[in-house]
């Protein structure tokens, strides 16, 4: 199970080697504080989210999950996508509310962000990948936990070199497409860097 932890996290990350999740990306990753909070909230997302999206699509949506019920023919695989988005959308909105009422202060510096988290491509991505390399629901959970780290981790390192360069001015505002545009290059330099984990040989 190692060898797919790394290979979530790593070889393929989320963020910076298929690209998902670039927008919340983006503007979490402004202060490493909220970056890191950020990337706690989406290893937990999706930790839980997709092992759930694996019970429901076997047991629920795939052809002869409802054999018990004397409906065998049954196929409701069409219905995913509207399904794991249901559900990643009912987890985030119960972590909203575990992080008002426990985490005020990391509620309030996620802002709208956190909202967000449902449409966070790389959360849904994750259920598809899920679906499409038929992993077990072992796997989905190890495979679940490694790309959430693997996000976490690219936003705070992006929130940390964006800290370092300063892409903003010097009251510390908004420099608009400016400002997009050096995060954007940033990513572009890492994603390059990450290259180097697609020659590892896992066993």
């Amino acid at each position: 199970m190692m060898d797919l932890f790394i290979q979530a996290a790593f070889v393929d990350n989320m963020a910076l080697a298929y690209f998902l999740g670039i927008c919340t990306l983006l503007g979490g990753s402004r202060r490493v504080s909220t970056a890191v909070g950020l990337g706690v909230a989406i290893v937990v997302v999706m930790t839980l989210t997709i092992p759930l999206n694996h019970l429901v699509y076997h047991y629920l949506l795939t052809p002869g999950a409802w054999a018990w019920a004397g409906m065998p023919e049954v196929d409701l695989t069409h219905l995913s996508l509207i399904c794991f988005i249901g559900l990643i959308a009912a987890v985030v909105q119960i972590l909203e509310m575990v992080l008002d009422r426990f985490f005020p202060t990391l509620f309030r510096a996620l802002g709208i962000f956190l909202p967000l988290i449902t449409v966070n491509c790389a959360i849904l991505g994750g259920s598809l990948f899920m679906v499409d390399r038929s992993y077990s629901l072992a796997q989905s959970t190890v495979y679940a936990f490694g790309s959430g780290v693997g996000w976490a981790l690219a936003v705070t390192a992006l929130a940390a070199i964006r800290e370092r360069v300063n892409p903003e001015g010097p009251d510390g505002g908004d420099l608009g497409g400016g400002q997009r545009a050096v995060a954007f290059v940033i990513i572009g330099i890492m994603s390059m860097g990450y290259l180097a984990f697609s020659g590892l040989e896992l066993p």
